[in-house]
């Protein structure tokens, strides 16, 4: 997913919003935020599930960046509070259209299958008729 998704411009997009060092706990890295937000769209995970999931499973404390030897996983709470601040401010859609945008620039297409519904809510679907050598690019292989 690290092809698939622009993390850099996604951590742009967010920033100008996220909590800064000194008021409070130090907030948890940007990037790691998102990458567990997406973990909540793909397997439609609530907060206390994610929290969960990222305790339990080796591949998605990897895809997160957790170290649990070194650091706890994010817990619901913090989850929820980043959601709210996505939710607040709208970014829920923007980042959808930011990693539609990255998706069209590699030959790839995506669409929201219901346009009314909530971001979360929103798969990423790619589309069978994408280009194979677009694909190839960024690492997808186009099953016939």
């Amino acid at each position: 997913m690290d092809r698939v998704v622009p993390w850099p411009a996604l951590c742009k997009l967010v920033e100008p919003v996220y909590p800064k060092n000194g008021n409070g706990r130090p907030p948890v890295g940007l990037e790691r935020m998102l990458r567990i937000y997406f973990l909540q769209l793909w397997f439609n995970l609530s907060d206390p599930a994610v929290e969960e999931a990222l305790y339990e499973s080796a591949s998605m404390q990897r895809f997160a960046g957790v170290d649990l030897g070194r650091e706890p996983v994010p817990d619901e709470t913090t989850v929820c509070k980043f959601r709210h601040l996505l939710e607040k401010h709208d970014l829920g859609r923007k980042i959808f259209e930011r990693v539609h945008e990255h998706l069209e620039a590699c030959g790839l297409k995506a669409w929201p299958p219901e346009q009314h519904q909530d971001a979360r809510t929103e798969p990423i679907v790619l589309s069978s008729r994408s280009h194979v050598d677009a694909a190839s690019r960024i690492g997808f292989r186009v099953k016939n």
